[in-house]
């Protein structure tokens, strides 16, 4: 079994770690590291470090429980009393070809399917593809975790949020009714975000993109600042689950654009 893809675009060089979780495990663009690596981690807690996959589900799941086609089902709690960020980051992944892996769902998730991640790395981008092929109807959250270091060879991150509305958290750290994001730190999620959040390293520039609409923003660590794309607010899945059906498919992107002002 394959253990690592490396990718490689002029100085860029993109490595996916296949046994721990198909993450992006380092993501050097121009020579400078973006990523919080295993290494920089000295708990190496799979949680906290490189860019992972957030699949079947991101973010919590309130106490662990949810209901869906009127039968109740109960998935370990893994943060503060509930299920987070689903299990494909803490389980090894499958090479598919040069540039693809996949992870095939199984217990503690209840129902069937497969998530399959394709990398495209140029000397100006890095581009993440997700599929999700459902083999039973589910309830479907997914996203990325990045952890972007606040500290590289190009300098000190400078990171601002675009104009959004923001879910204001309940006690269990849920997301509720859209108000307007008060000043951070946060770990909160975002919608109607008006433009690409952008991260500055001095002179090198990432603007993120993707094909989802929400974002969580996780900056009160000293070291790191996620900023994630999801194709829901944690905790849809009791809300208003996005439904793949048997035999159906639901594909994402997440695209890092890469820029140096010399």
């Amino acid at each position: 079994m394959s253990e690592q893809l490396t990718l490689a675009a002029g100085e860029n060089r993109a490595v996916v770690d296949l046994l721990n979780g198909g993450r992006l495990a380092s993501l050097l663009v121009a020579g400078h590291e973006l990523l919080w690596t295993e290494t920089d981690d000295g708990e190496r807690d799979p949680i906290s470090w490189g860019c992972y996959p957030m699949v079947p589900f991101a973010g919590r799941i309130r106490h662990g429980m949810f209901s869906f086609e009127g039968i109740e089902h109960a998935v370990p709690k893994s943060h503060e009393g509930h299920a987070m960020h689903g299990y494909g980051f803490r389980n090894p992944w499958t090479q598919v070809d040069d540039a693809s892996i996949s992870y095939d769902f199984g217990a503690p998730w209840p129902f069937a399917g497969r998530a399959t991640q394709h990398f495209e790395l140029s000397a100006d981008a890095l581009k993440i593809e997700m599929r999700v092929d459902a083999l039973d109807t589910q309830p479907i959250l997914i996203g990325w975790h990045p952890w972007f270091r606040r500290e590289n060879t190009a300098g000190t991150l400078a990171f601002a949020l675009p104009a959004c509305t923001m879910y204001q958290r309940d006690q269990d750290g849920m997301p509720g009714a859209l108000v307007e994001p008060p000043a951070g730190p946060w770990d909160d999620c975002f919608t109607s975000v008006s433009q690409e959040p952008t991260l500055e390293w001095g002179d090198l520039a990432a603007d993120l993109t993707s094909s989802l609409d929400h974002w969580v923003v996780f900056d009160e660590p000293d070291h790191a600042i996620c900023v994630e794309p999801q194709s829901g607010p944690p905790n849809e899945i009791n809300t208003d689950p996005r439904v793949v059906g048997a035999g159906e498919s639901f594909t994402a992107s997440f695209t890092l654009s890469f820029s140096e002002n010399l």
